[in-house]
């Protein structure tokens, strides 16, 4: 059974794109927003074989409580046979994916229009 994605939250909007369920995040993504956002996260990636796109595009500050979200969605997906891609632009936040290593898997995209496109799985496994 497909479920409608969650509410929206200040720091979270959700819509349905090309069968794709994108989480597009807003603002500070700190502590407090992680935390608003997390149930939201949750139901988002919780139906086996999801397909999901988290945008990066319109974060203002991103920090480990923020890269939880992105290793716990990431868990999720793959745990139930689904994708997760990524579409980051941030120079601040490629350079901590990079450190981090996540960039390595879960590669960021430049456009959401180049995470939709991508011909494989941008979730490769540890």
């Amino acid at each position: 059974m497909q479920r409608e994605p969650a509410a929206e939250s200040r720091y979270l909007r959700l819509r349905r794109e090309r069968g794709y369920t994108v989480l597009e995040f807003h603002g500070e993504i700190d502590i407090a927003a992680a935390a608003e956002i997390a149930p939201l996260l949750d139901a988002a990636t919780e139906e086996p074989g999801a397909r999901v796109v988290i945008d990066l595009g319109r974060i203002e500050f991103f920090d480990c409580s923020g890269l939880r979200l992105l290793y716990r969605a990431r868990a999720r997906v793959l745990d139930r046979g689904g994708e997760l891609r990524l579409v980051c632009t941030h120079r601040l936040t490629l350079r901590v994916l990079r450190v981090t290593g996540l960039s390595r898997l879960l590669p960021p995209s430049p456009s959401l229009e180049t995470a939709l496109n991508r011909r494989q799985a941008a979730s490769g496994s540890l």
